[in-house]
């Protein structure tokens, strides 16, 4: 790929950036070079909100799709044939947008600094709102503001303007502007960004993604950058080449496929989970806490996996279910259980030059009953201590399958072999799943850390399976997998 400069619109113009290094973040380009400096750094990892910004990019039909993400951790080619709203971008001294308006209205801003993020997932959740002809309730205003932070405990004004800024006719940001210049900008060759030393590459179909991950198979591949951006933003790691998996529209893809779902790598969190919950209901509350609205937005559900941490909340839910995950080197493809792929802390079976092409998750089959749990020290945007997604299948209320997947218990996420043993084959009942937790010491010897004791966690998992039997003793089955046409795009 010949090199070329990284472009996106902003403040109403095409932005052309040819200098500044490839793991430069959208924040420091901000507040920098733009002096845009509305947009704070607060944490420089995505916990705090203060940098939330609005990145719009054209989706499937060509509309202007928004969503809120934090500009922290984003670096700053992932920007390339995108748009990017600011604060700045949002009325003017004399009109001010809805969300700015309410927030005065409301007295929200309190000392100020985390305003403009709160502006920003204010207004991106209005844009969505007012498209869809809905109004939020305030518990749906609270999980939308999840990813922001306010440190002088103000939330109850800020949740009053949430609520106050539907009041009126509705004032929706002007898409006209933004989708010509990214009609315009499509049409730009793949980006091979790099003024000096490592290249930042952004293929755009899979053919070309599998012979750069060949060609270079040292290079860092890139995803969502929610857990990348950390490492050069706190270890400050040096990432060399990155190749980007975002622009490749194949990978973004989620659709019913051969029974089941296939969720392309580079879904966004949000999109996958959406997906993976029209048929799992009991997952909602796992969504909704895993991360933030911001991250979701920006992260995919293919870097939780690829990565392999044990405190990873997509992996239990997707061993639970039975998931595969669908490796790519070249043009060859290999499928192994998900359970099978974490061979040790932090290490999987990838060769060289292989990398993560999508999941595919079977439709349920038979009567499968599940329970979902992520325990962690705060309830918004915290980091799981233990998270288990508990499943059984019953035949006349005998007990025929159970996947009982953890993560946090060990070096990996990994099923209870012991606890699954104790219930196949007996009556579907509480002291069956007493055995389970019995059962459960000689699956996992969890560790203490500062997020929990191994005492805490052993006995907080144990419970988890007095829960599975309340909340799955009565009840229809879980469902099956909804048809293309319900996949969320």
């Amino acid at each position: 790929m010949n090199t070329r400069p990284i472009r996106f619109f902003h403040r109403g113009e095409v932005v052309e950036v040819a200098h500044l290094p490839p793991t430069t973040t959208v924040l420091q380009y901000l507040r920098e070079h733009a002096h845009c400096t509305g947009t704070k750094e607060g944490c420089a990892e995505g916990d705090c909100g203060a940098c939330t910004i609005i990145q719009g990019e054209l989706d499937a039909e060509g509309r202007v799709a928004l969503r809120n993400v934090n500009a922290c951790t984003q670096f700053l080619p992932t920007l390339d044939g995108r748009a990017l709203l600011t604060v700045e971008d949002l009325g003017s001294p004399g009109a001010l947008n809805p969300a700015q308006q309410a927030l005065v209205d409301c007295h929200g801003s309190q000392c100020g600094f985390c305003t403009p993020g709160f502006v920003m997932s204010l207004t991106a959740c209005y844009e969505q709102h007012q498209a869809a002809g809905t109004t939020p309730t305030r518990q749906q205003l609270a999980d939308a503001l999840a990813g922001n932070l306010c440190r002088c405990t103000g939330y109850r004004p800020i949740l009053d303007a949430g609520e106050r800024m539907f009041d009126g006719p509705a004032r929706r940001l002007d898409r006209a502007p933004m989708a010509a210049a990214l009609q315009a900008l499509a049409a730009d060759a793949p980006l091979a960004y790099g003024p000096t030393g490592a290249r930042f590459h952004a293929p755009q179909d899979l053919a070309q993604l599998a012979s750069l991950r060949e060609a270079h198979p040292q290079a860092t591949l890139l995803a969502g950058s929610t857990d990348v951006g950390l490492w050069v933003n706190k270890q400050f790691r040096d990432l060399g080449d990155i190749i980007y998996t975002g622009r490749v529209a194949a990978l973004r893809e989620i659709r019913a496929q051969d029974g089941g779902l296939w969720i392309g790598a580079a879904a966004s969190l949000e999109d996958s989970w959406a997906a993976l919950t029209a048929a799992q209901p009991r997952l909602r509350e796992l969504w909704l806490r895993f991360a933030s609205p911001p991250v979701r937005h920006a992260g995919t559900l293919g870097g939780n996996i690829a990565n392999g941490s044990p405190i990873g909340d997509g992996t239990p839910a997707l061993i639970a279910l039975g998931a595969d995950v669908v490796l790519r080197r070249g043009s060859q493809q290999r499928r192994l259980k998900l359970q099978d792929f974490y061979l040790d802390y932090m290490k999987k079976d990838l060769q060289p030059g292989e990398f993560v092409e999508a999941l595919w998750v079977p439709a349920p089959a038979g009567d499968w009953r599940l329970s979902a749990h992520k325990i962690a020290k705060r309830h918004d945007s915290d980091i799981s201590a233990v998270c288990a997604v508990l499943a059984v299948r019953l035949d006349a209320g005998v007990v025929r399958e159970a996947r009982f997947a953890f993560g946090g218990m060990a070096a990996t996420s990994k099923r209870a072999a012991a606890a699954e043993a104790a219930v196949v084959g007996q009556p579907w009942s509480e002291a069956t799943a007493q055995a389970a937790a019995a059962a459960l010491p000689q699956d996992f010897k969890p560790m203490t850390d500062m997020r929990a004791s191994a005492g805490y966690r052993l006995k907080v998992a144990q419970n988890l399976f007095t829960k599975l039997w309340l909340e799955t003793s009565g009840g229809p089955p879980v469902g099956i997998w909804p048809s293309l046409q319900e996949v969320p795009a």
